[in-house]
This record gives C-alpha cells, sequence and structure tokens, in this order.
C-alpha cells in the first residue's frame, strides 16, 4: 500500500463508531463469521485451519507476531463498512476532504517566475469532486502516483491558483519527498 491509500485507511479507521473485537478470540468468531469458514480464514491468514480453530477455542492464545498483525488487519479492513462508505459517500457529494501534509511541491510555472520545488506544509480543504475522484482512483486499484496526481490537481486549483483567483498559468504540480500526509472527511 502506497501512503495515500494508507491515509485513506487511517482516516476510515478514524470513523469507527465502535471499536473492533481486541481479544484474539473474539477476532477469530468475526472473521469465520465474515468469512464463511476457518478454511477461508486459514488462506486469508497463510495458516492453518487446524491453528485458526485453536485460536477460536482458546487453545492457543499468543499467536507469532506477524500472524497476529495479519489478524488485526483483517478485522480492521472488514469492521463497519457500512460507516466507511457512507463517510466516503458523504464526502464524495456534499463534503469533500481535508488533505494535510508536508511535502516537496514542484510545478511549472511562467518564465520569470520561480519554479523552484520547496518544502511547504499544508492544510487544504478540496472539493467533493477530488474527493469522488480520489475513491474511485482507489477503488480501481490505481497506484500511489495516481492518487498524489489527483492530490496534487487540486492543490493546483485550490491553493496555488485560489480556485481562479491567481497563478493561471501554473501547471503540472507535482508532490513529491512526502514527510507525512493525513486526510480527514
Amino acid at each position: 500500500m502506497g501512503e495515500i491509500d494508507d491515509a485513506i485507511e487511517r482516516a476510515d479507521r478514524e470513523a469507527f463508531t465502535r471499536q473492533p473485537p481486541k481479544t484474539l478470540k473474539a477476532q477469530i468468531g468475526f472473521l469465520i463469521r465474515q468469512l464463511g469458514s476457518a478454511k477461508a480464514v486459514a488462506r486469508e491468514l497463510g495458516v492453518t485451519a487446524d491453528s485458526v480453530n485453536r485460536y477460536r477455542r482458546g487453545a492457543r492464545k499468543h499467536p507469532r507476531a506477524d500472524v497476529a498483525a495479519k489478524i488485526d488487519d483483517a478485522v480492521r479492513t472488514r469492521w463497519q463498512p457500512q460507516v466507511r462508505k457512507r463517510r466516503q459517500k458523504q464526502a464524495a457529494t456534499s463534503g469533500g476532504i481535508t488533505v494535510e501534509t508536508r511535502a516537496r511541491f514542484g510545478y511549472t510555472a511562467p518564465v520569470g517566475t520561480t519554479d523552484d520545488g520547496r518544502f511547504r506544509r499544508l492544510s487544504v480543504h478540496l472539493p467533493p469532486a477530488y474527493a469522488q475522484r480520489l475513491f474511485d482512483a482507489r477503488n480501481a486499484g490505481a497506484g500511489d502516483q495516481q492518487m498524489r496526481g489527483i492530490i496534487a490537481e487540486g492543490f493546483k486549483e485550490i491553493y496555488f491558483q485560489d480556485g481562479g483567483g491567481r497563478a493561471m498559468g501554473l501547471s503540472d504540480v507535482e508532490i513529491n519527498d512526502i514527510d507525512y500526509l493525513d486526510l480527514d472527511y
């Protein structure tokens, strides 16, 4: 997963109205209900079905660290899908998305102005159309570079050009060297 994908995942997790199951037994029980069988859970986690059943019964209480991380990720990605969908739909239709980042921004500017890329710390609210494009790209399996391009285009329009009020000759905004990127919707 890329930086943008991770940021979307973090924003989704912040939307949980209830906390996901914490104990190993409860997590495995949830995954079995979601996936339908211990065998399907075992395939997802990369362990045997017997191991999954031992976790479910409580006979094995402490999985290896890598398996525990896979269990936690599998639960969190399936937890409260309706809440995620509702928040994403709201962001894509009316609310928009706020992007906070510290990164190097470069762009192509007209002759006589500086186009040297430099680090900036920005917090910009992008309109719903950009949120929709970002979610559509993610759902279509777009790479991090393509999603960066969508955010960069939004920054160009909203921040650099101030919605058409300035810097109209500016083109090709790029986001590079991201220190951090956080999304909120």
